[in-house]
């Protein structure tokens, strides 16, 4: 009778395959290997740990480590240490998870206070044949309020022969006094070179063949876990049938070509809308997701932005050398103002795509209006071109002369010309009013002594009496005002008192007694505030009614004058002294 044949040995994944064993094969972590080397060599080991990061990086495999290591028995006998390259007596079986003083918890599935009780009741127990007893509980944070309560006094004086590793990726939501009772260790992200670096070497243990393109593809997705990285080698190398290549990954992942993404990009920056549509319509037709199109356009726009910013950038092992090169013209040749405005209108636009019922119609809106707005001028460029032709004569279409600043349309058609494309006419993007107009009128002085009654409620705001200065602006009608007198008469709501409280506060601000006398009459007068708001809708008329103004508020739909404000002219400027400022 033939012998049957043994089964094969089910298939490890490359992310448990290569789980490290020791610190010597944890990567991206060195600054917390280092302080626990230390403390092991000093003897100076804590009993609880908190480990915090991102999924992926390390921090079960950490605790596991630690349990390797405070439980090191070797010929000499026990002694806790980090040198693990010698497989200790208890190593196998913690490895493998099926050590009796070992217990791994996860909180995600045990979040009670019966399950930390049974915790509790078993610390008072020695360990069965290691040193220690060691407690991992993995995402501690789901534990409930009752649970943590109860564990407080346990984690806070154990016995010396318990330990506590806790792992968490929400540290916000463990309560200050568990942290405080444990050291803290946040797990970083792995860095894109050291994450390829690791890629290679285990690619090479393998003997797979790849692509650097593909493997810069895969660490970009993993973003900086381990866990993910090693994933997505497992399945692009089942993808390739052995094989890891560019276009597989690119495939596989749904992503976009980087080229294809770059030259997307220039066309709409371009202000080039059918060639940019079209493009999506072929990436789109290709399978690219379009929401994914969207995500990969503002990455393209972050990396140009950071290039621009931080010259070391371009040196980023994770980039392609389209990405490097490309990348680095596009910074050198459009403006912080464009690569922003692009940014947000693609973080906008990629929510609206993911809620929009056709993907690909709402990603093309998308990016028109991307390729209308980062064409059209700022609004301070619009100002100086429409200040710029305000001499020059325009034509209207009888063929009649006109000047731009009278005629308001044809000044701002003139400006914007050459704006949108194929003269398609104004664009219409997301922009607001206009910067800065400059108008005429000069700002008095700083007050010396109040000379009127302004100034008197200036004063009274130096001297930090908010409750007068308020009255003085609100409950009093200003009739006449001179040196050490003056006649008022109050509104409806004023305080009759505020007359007495006037007078003392003159003689202790200015050192003599004034006279105040009430009108009876004058109840028309304005205060100084009704003063003060009808100003404010004479300086707003006279803004809007300037042919400037009215050039930019045409040039820019919905745009409106939020605000004037009135600049203080130097006597040397030659610029009219009655100039304001209009935004």
């Amino acid at each position: 009778m033939a012998k049957a044949e043994k089964p094969a040995a089910p298939y490890l994944v490359l992310a448990r395959k290569y789980r490290p064993q020791d610190f010597s094969s944890l990567i991206g972590q060195d600054a917390m290997v280092q302080t626990l080397t230390n403390a092991f060599n000093a003897n100076r080991i804590h009993h609880a740990y908190i480990l915090t990061g991102v999924r992926g990086v390390g921090k079960t495999t950490t605790a596991r480590i630690l349990a390797r290591a405070f439980n090191y028995v070797d010929k000499d006998g026990p002694r806790p240490t980090l040198d693990l390259s010698t497989p200790g007596e208890h190593c196998p079986a913690i490895i493998e998870g099926r050590h009796v003083d070992v217990v791994e918890m996860d909180a995600a599935s045990n979040t009670g206070i019966d399950d930390i009780r049974e915790i509790i009741d078993s610390v008072r127990y020695g360990p069965v044949s290691a040193p220690f007893k060691v407690y991992i509980i993995d995402e501690v944070h789901m534990l409930s309020r009752q649970a943590f309560n109860g564990l407080l006094k346990t984690l806070e004086e154990p016995p010396p022969y318990v330990k506590f590793i806790f792992a968490t990726t929400e540290i916000r939501k463990v309560p200050v006094t568990i942290l405080s009772r444990c050291q803290r260790f946040d797990l970083r992200r792995v860095m894109p070179e050291v994450m390829t670096e690791h890629l290679e070497a285990l690619l090479k243990k393998e003997g797979v063949e790849y692509d650097a393109e593909a493997l810069a593809m895969i660490v970009r997705a993993g973003e900086g876990s381990v866990r993910d990285c090693q994933s997505l080698t497992d399945q692009a190398i089942a993808f390739g049938d052995g094989k890891i290549s560019a276009s597989g990954v690119r495939e596989m992942l749904g992503l976009a070509d980087r080229g294809q993404t770059i030259d997307l990009f220039e066309a709409v920056m371009g202000g080039k809308i059918a060639e940019a549509l079209a493009q999506v319509r072929k990436l789109y037709d290709a399978g690219a997701d379009p929401e994914t199109i969207l995500t990969d356009l503002a990455e393209f726009t972050h990396l140009v932005t950071r290039m621009k910013v931080v010259a070391e950038t371009a040196r980023d092992p994770a980039i392609t050398p389209d990405e490097r090169t490309r990348g680095a013209e596009l910074a050198a040749s459009l403006s912080m103002r464009h690569l922003t405005l692009a940014w947000q209108i693609l973080q906008t636009g990629a929510a609206e795509v993911a809620r929009a019922g056709n993907t690909v119609q709402a990603a093309e809106m998308v990016l028109i209006r991307l390729g209308y707005a980062t064409d059209l001028p700022t609004p301070d460029e619009l100002i100086q071109r429409l200040a710029a032709n305000a001499d020059s004569p325009v034509h209207d279409a009888s063929g009649n002369t006109k000047s731009p600043a009278a005629g308001g349309p044809s000044g701002a058609s003139q400006a914007m010309a050459g704006h949108g494309q194929g003269g398609a006419g104004p664009a219409a993007g997301p922009v607001g009013a206009a910067n800065s107009l400059v108008l005429p009128r000069a700002r008095p002085e700083a007050l010396a002594s109040p000379q009127n009654f302004a100034q008197l409620a200036a004063l009274a705001g130096e001297k930090r009496d908010l409750l007068l200065k308020h009255a003085l602006e609100t409950d009093i009608r200003p009739i006449s005002f001179e040196a050490g007198r003056m006649e008022i008469a109050l509104t409806g709501k004023a305080d009759p008192a505020i007359v007495t409280t006037l007078g003392e506060r003159l003689k202790l601000w200015t050192g003599r007694t004034w006279m105040i006398s009430i009108s009876s009459e004058h109840h028309d007068a304005p205060t100084i505030r009704e003063t003060r708001e009808l100003a404010k809708r004479g300086a707003f008329d006279e803004a809007r009614a300037d042919p400037l103004v009215q050039a930019v508020l045409e040039a820019f739909p919905g745009a409106e004058v939020a605000n004037v404000t009135e600049l203080k002219i130097s006597p040397n400027s030659k610029t009219k002294s009655d100039q304001k400022e209009t935004r």
